[in-house]
């Protein structure tokens, strides 16, 4: 079941468009950046929720560390399908769980709570998900594992709750 989704998800990449934007979400995900810059922007702009915005952007980088820290101890090789290569390049030969999944799953979590500038996160954080199947560098395993990661870092870490009011306190 894995293999057949992955190879249906990545023949969606053949169509330039769809293979630019999972680019784009690929090389802003690496290293967990764009959520990072997101909840730093969000300290920024939002100074009554600024320990939210940070404690979120926290819970991100945490679920993506945990994620790399995982893939070495499990080890699992990256998918290899036959016909185009994958639309990226990887800073690991190791798949599981996907790291881009975890940090945007923990993002969407954490800062998603801090409405309404964190509302929209969620979108973004699925479709990148997604982009990692589209890439070809992740089986559909891959990527639940890192969302799970990631839901489960920010919720353990009080990232859904904390400060999501005006004021920054807990609900």
């Amino acid at each position: 079941m894995d293999h057949r989704l992955l190879a249906a998800l990545r023949a969606c990449g053949t169509d330039a468009r769809v293979a630019a934007a999972t680019r784009a979400l690929s090389h802003g995900g690496e290293h967990g950046a764009l959520w990072l810059a997101a909840g730093l922007a969000g300290a920024a702009a939002d100074r009554p929720r600024r320990a939210a915005w940070l404690r979120g952007t926290a819970l991100a980088l945490a679920a993506h560390l945990l994620s790399v820290g995982l893939k070495r101890v499990v080890r699992r090789p990256r998918p290899r399908l036959p016909g185009p290569a994958p639309l990226v390049r990887t800073a690991s030969a190791h798949s599981f769980p996907s790291a881009h999944a975890a940090s945007a799953t923990a993002a969407a979590v954490a800062l998603g709570a801090l409405r309404p500038a964190g509302a929209a996160l969620p979108v973004p954080a699925a479709a990148m998900c997604l982009s990692r199947l589209v890439a070809g560098v992740h089986y559909p395993s891959d990527v639940a594992a890192g969302a799970a990661l990631g839901a489960l870092t920010a919720s353990l870490g009080g990232g859904r709750a904390a400060g999501s009011r005006t004021g920054g306190g807990r609900d």
